[in-house]
């Protein structure tokens, strides 16, 4: 286990195709991970890397999943909702995830965590408790459904005896994850939500608030395991310079080339910590 290069990608949504900028740097660069950890959006990418999926196949997924269509009916059920006309449950959602299920289907199929190329794990959230809930065996397919089902836009997905929301309910960047795997170089793609300067709508304030927390557990998270861990944390964090909407998916070539230009700034003290003796 020792000086293993692990993955680890966090929430971000459509942001988290930075992963296979990543991934192609790696390539080229001839590093091998020996792990990945994702979260939320970061599960699928996680799982692409892990089974050894073609980026190609990966980015093309992408386009398929971050469409109006799988979006379709939002406006209208949050509404619904905020009016009372619609009653909510735990159990209730905006959004229809038929869509969005069968496009990772596709993908994804009946393969379980026992057919990945190195050790996978993905992190969700127990809806009652607040527990971080980490998935290691069982098809693949579940436990992505189960890491992004975002809190009332999709609905829970159960596991076993557990109900499961979106992992970065529990954790949006979950680095503990490979460090208590024994990893000691763990390379951990993370993402600062965008923020607002002006609101002027219900979804645009919740929108920013969300951001405004996920950001700070995000900067507390590396400062966090930085100071206290043996493990050599390595911050990718890619830089947008310009505003990526969630359906945007013309913005996917642009969000791949800054996840590589990220990661190429940390391939030299990648390539010096992996070839240190063991």
């Amino acid at each position: 286990m020792k000086n293993r290069l692990s993955i680890v990608i966090g929430s971000g949504g459509v942001l988290c195709a930075a992963a296979l900028g990543l991934s192609k740097a790696l390539r080229r660069e001839g590093l091998t991970p020996g792990m990945a950890v994702g979260c939320s959006g970061g599960s699928i990418y996680a799982a692409t890397i892990a089974l050894g999926i073609d980026p190609e196949e990966a980015r093309r997924l992408t386009l398929n999943l971050f469409t109006s269509d799988v979006f379709e009916g939002y406006t209208s059920k949050l509404k619904s909702a905020l009016t009372g006309e619609t009653r909510f449950t735990e159990m209730s959602s905006l959004i229809d995830d038929t869509v969005m299920y069968e496009r990772l289907r596709m993908v994804f199929s009946d393969k379980t965590f026992e057919d990945t190329i190195f050790p996978l794990h993905i992190v969700a959230t127990n809806l009652y408790t607040g527990d971080r809930v980490v998935l290691s065996s069982g098809k693949i397919l579940d436990a992505i459904r189960a890491s992004i089902a975002i809190p009332m836009i999709f609905s829970p997905w159960k596991i076993g005896d557990q109900l499961l929301v979106d992992g970065a309910v529990c954790d949006p960047l979950p680095i503990d994850v490979a460090i208590q795997q024994g990893s000691d170089v763990i390379a951990a793609v993370g993402f600062e939500m965008p923020t607002r300067k002006r609101m002027n709508s219900y979804t645009a304030v919740t929108t920013h608030f969300n951001s405004l927390y996920m950001n700070n557990i995000l900067k507390s998270t590396f400062a966090f395991y930085n100071a206290v861990h043996h493990a050599e944390i390595i911050p990718i964090l890619p830089d947008f310079e310009k505003p990526v909407g969630t359906f945007d998916t013309g913005q996917i070539p642009y969000i791949i080339e800054q996840g590589e230009e990220a990661a190429e700034e940390h391939i030299p003290y990648m390539k010096q910590l992996l070839s240190t003796t063991k």
